[in-house]
């Protein structure tokens, strides 16, 4: 009996593109899919040593819900490494002002928090309008 598990070369990789469009879904519902997509979980050839994923376009970022209260409830944090460095920004004002980056920031913290997960955030693509400059790689539309 052959016990060896397949694992794929890098060589053999494919790469496909998806759209997945964040209209009136909720936040973490698409943020979710994206990290599986951007993980390559979906294939059938997953390898959790390599990167295998798919490169993700999300669409209508600006249109995507927070449920319950969060709205108004929830904050992000960063620190600047300094004293007295942190800063707060509430859910409210990142929508408003920048709702790409509370996309972003949602799908980098379900990637792996190692050089793995920083490369698979380099094939996410965000925008918060429905345009996007990404045609010429023949995206397909990813339903969820």
């Amino acid at each position: 009996m052959n016990n060896t598990t397949y694992s794929i070369k890098k060589n053999e990789i494919e790469r496909k593109w998806y759209i997945l469009d964040a209209a009136n879904k909720p936040l973490g519902r698409v943020a979710t899919e994206a990290a599986k997509l951007l993980r390559g979980k979906h294939k059938p050839t997953f390898t959790p040593n390599l990167d295998v994923g798919d490169h993700v376009i999300i669409i209508n970022c600006s249109q995507a819900i927070l449920t319950g209260n969060k709205l108004n409830q929830k904050v992000y944090r960063h620190h600047s490494g300094y004293i007295g460095g942190m800063k707060e920004t509430s859910a409210k004002d990142m929508f408003a002002k920048t709702p790409e980056k509370a996309m972003m920031l949602a799908v980098k913290g379900m990637l792996p928090h190692n050089s793995l997960g920083r490369q698979s955030l380099k094939k996410l693509r965000v925008y918060a309008g429905s345009e996007h400059e990404n045609q010429a790689q023949k995206p397909e539309i990813w339903n969820f």
